[in-house]
C-alpha cells in the first residue's frame, strides 16, 4: 500500500551526530547484529507504523498531508440533527460509531506516552506525527464538549451500524448523538475526557501555549461537571452498554481526571481530591490485575507511587505508600510474583487477561511495567513482591518480551501488529479496510452488497490497515487469521495507543547500546 512505500525521515539509529568513522563502526556493528541474532525487531519501523493507524481511524475531513490514501472523507454530517458540529474524532475499530469513552482512552494514552518519552519519540523523528494523532482528538473533543455541563458522548450507534458492512465514505447507517448533561450525568465519561485533554495540555504547553490553556479550561470544566452531577455514562445513554459497558463504575475515572488535572496545573486542590477520595473511591482498596479503558485503577496507583518521592508530598506519605502497594501488587501480578493472584499466560508468555481483544490488557501492560522500571531506575530503587525482590531491569526485559511477542517473537511466528514484518493478520475485521477503496472505485456499495462481496470473500483486505494492533492470540498462542473473528482480528485504538512510547523506549535502548559498543570497539582498537 502507498503508505507503507513513504520514506520515513528519520535516523533509527541515531547516526546522525555520530563521526564518520563511529558511523561505518555502526554500521558494521548494526549488520553483525542483524545477521547474528535470530530475532531482531526494528522498533523503530513499528513505531511509524503505529501512528499510521491513526490516520486509518479519522472520522470526518481527511487533511492534505493524510499518509494512509486509502481513507477519504466520512461523517461529515456528524451532529447536524442535533444541531451541533461533531465532524472529525476517531472510529474505536473495525465500525463506524464514535464511541466517546475509549476514544479519550486512547488520547489520554497517546499524551501520556508523549509526556514520560517525548524526547525518545522525538529522537525517532515521529514527535510531530505523535502529536497530530493527539490533536485529532482533543479538536473533536472541543466540539463535543458544547457548554459546561454538556458533553457529547457518542455519535452513530452500535446496533445500526452492525447490520452494515460499509466503507466509511459510504455509510447510510444512523448517526444520531447522544449526550451526557445535568439530568443524564456520565461521570466516568467526562472524568477520562477531563484527563485526556489535561495530559494534552501538557504536551501542547511549549509549541501551542493557546491551545494548551484551551485544553485546560475545558478539562477543568469538564471535571467540575462530573464530580458535581455523579452517574455512570452508560445508564444515561443506553446505547452504548453491549459495546463499552463502564463495568467499573466512575470513581476510578474521577481519581484519574484529578491526576491528570493536577499534573497540568500543580494546583493542590486536585491533589487533596487524589488524597481524601483515595479511600472512599477505591484508589488505595482495589488490587487490580488488568488496566484499561474501563479500569482506571493501577494507572493512578503507579503515578501516585512517583508522587511519593516529592518532599511536598511527604505529609501524605502515609496514603501514597498506600497507592504504591496496590501499584506493585499490579505489576508483582504482570511478572507472576504475587502469592496466588497473578495475571495468567499462554504457553509461549503473553499475559493473558481474556479472549476477547487480549492485546489491550498487553500492550497497556507493557507500558505501565516500562515507566515503572524507569521509576525504578531514576530513584535507585527495587520492588518487592511476594515472591521476592525485583530490579528494574528484570521489569524492562519483561515488558519487552511482550512486545516481542506482539512483534513476531511467538509460536505462529507472526506479526500482530498489522503491517509489520513478513507475516501479519491479512484479513482484518475492519470495514474499510476489507472493501475496495473509495479512491479506487467510488461505486456505492450497500449494506448488504459489502457483507455478500467483502466479509464473506476468502481473500486478503485490499487495504493493509497498517500499525493496528489486532486482538491476538487465544489462550494456547493459537490465531486464526479470518474476518468474521473479531475477537481475534479486529483492532482498536486504545490497543494501539500505549505501543507508541514503548516502541520509541525500546528504539533509544537500542540505539544507546549501540553507540556505546560502538565506542567499546573504537577504544579497543587506538
Amino acid at each position: 500500500m502507498e503508505e507503507m512505500r513513504k520514506p520515513h525521515n528519520k535516523h533509527h539509529h541515531g547516526a546522525s551526530n555520530i563521526p564518520i568513522l563511529l558511523q561505518h563502526c555502526c554500521l558494521f556493528l548494526f549488520i553483525f547484529t542483524i545477521f547474528t541474532t535470530t530475532q531482531a525487531f526494528d522498533y523503530g519501523d513499528a513505531l511509524s507504523k503505529s501512528l499510521l493507524y491513526f490516520e486509518a481511524q479519522r472520522s470526518g475531513r481527511i487533511p492534505y498531508n493524510q499518509r494512509v490514501t486509502w481513507r477519504d472523507h466520512s461523517g461529515l454530517t456528524d451532529g447536524l440533527e442535533q444541531g451541533v458540529d461533531l465532524v472529525g474524532g476517531y472510529y474505536d475499530a473495525g465500525d463506524h460509531v464514535k464511541f466517546g469513552l475509549p476514544m479519550a482512552f486512547t488520547v489520554t494514552m497517546l499524551s501520556w506516552g508523549a509526556i514520560e518519552y517525548s524526547q525518545e519519540i522525538e529522537e525517532a523523528g515521529e514527535l510531530e506525527h505523535t502529536m497530530e494523532a493527539i490533536k485529532w482528538g482533543t479538536d473533536y473533543f472541543i466540539k463535543a464538549h458544547t457548554s459546561p455541563n454538556v458533553l457529547w458522548a457518542e455519535v452513530g450507534d452500535g446496533e445500526t451500524d452492525h447490520y452494515c458492512w460499509q466503507r466509511a465514505e459510504d455509510m447510510t447507517t444512523s448517526r444520531q448523538a447522544f449526550k451526557i448533561d445535568e439530568k443524564n450525568p456520565g461521570s466516568d465519561l467526562a472524568g477520562e475526557t477531563a484527563a485526556a485533554m489535561a495530559a494534552a495540555s501538557i504536551v501542547f504547553k511549549k509549541t501551542n501555549p493557546h491551545y494548551s490553556h484551551l485544553l485546560l479550561h475545558h478539562a477543568q470544566q469538564l471535571f467540575e461537571f462530573g464530580d458535581k452531577h455523579r452517574g455512570k455514562y452508560d445508564a444515561s445513554v443506553g446505547v452504548v452498554k453491549s459495546y463499552y459497558a463502564s463495568v467499573s463504575g466512575y470513581m476510578d475515572e474521577l481519581l484519574w481526571g484529578a491526576m491528570w488535572l493536577y499534573k497540568a496545573t500543580d494546583n493542590e486542590e486536585y491533589f487533596e481530591y487524589l488524597i481524601s477520595k483515595a479511600h472512599s473511591f477505591g484508589g488505595i482498596g482495589w488490587s487490580i490485575s488488568e488496566f484499561s479503558w474501563d479500569v482506571k485503577y493501577a494507572a493512578i496507583q503507579v503515578i501516585a507511587s512517583k508522587f511519593l518521592n516529592e518532599e511536598k508530598h511527604k505529609k501524605h506519605g502515609d496514603i501514597l505508600e498506600q497507592y504504591r502497594s496496590k501499584a506493585e501488587f499490579y505489576i508483582c501480578s504482570c511478572l507472576n510474583k504475587n502469592n496466588g493472584s497473578n495475571v495468567e499466560r499462554t504457553p509461549a508468555g503473553l499475559l493473558y487477561v481474556r479472549q476477547w481483544n487480549n492485546m489491550q490488557y498487553v500492550s497497556n501492560a507493557a507500558f505501565l511495567l516500562t515507566l515503572y522500571s524507569d521509576f525504578l531506575q531514576n530513584t535507585n530503587q527495587k520492588l518487592k513482591c511476594d515472591n521476592g525482590i525485583i530490579d528494574h531491569e528484570e521489569i524492562l526485559t519483561f515488558a519487552k518480551s511482550q512486545v516481542d511477542y506482539i512483534l513476531g517473537s511467538n509460536p505462529m511466528n507472526m506479526s500482530y501488529l498489522v503491517g509489520y514484518g513478513h507475516s501479519y493478520p491479512k484479513r482484518v475485521h475492519h470495514r474499510g479496510a476489507s472493501i475496495v477503496s473509495f479512491k479506487e472505485n467510488k461505486g456505492f456499495i450497500g449494506c448488504t452488497q459489502g457483507y455478500d462481496n467483502w466479509y464473506g470473500s476468502h481473500a486478503p483486505n485490499p487495504n493493509v490497515l497498517v500499525g493496528a494492533l489486532v486482538g491476538g492470540p487465544d489462550w494456547q498462542d493459537k490465531f486464526e487469521d479470518q474476518r468474521h473473528n473479531y475477537m481475534q482480528t479486529e483492532a482498536c485504538t486504545y490497543n494501539t495507543a500505549p505501543l507508541v512510547a514503548v516502541f520509541a523506549k525500546l528504539l533509544h535502548i537500542e540505539n544507546q547500546n549501540l553507540l556505546h559498543d560502538c565506542n567499546s570497539l573504537l577504544v579497543a582498537s587506538f
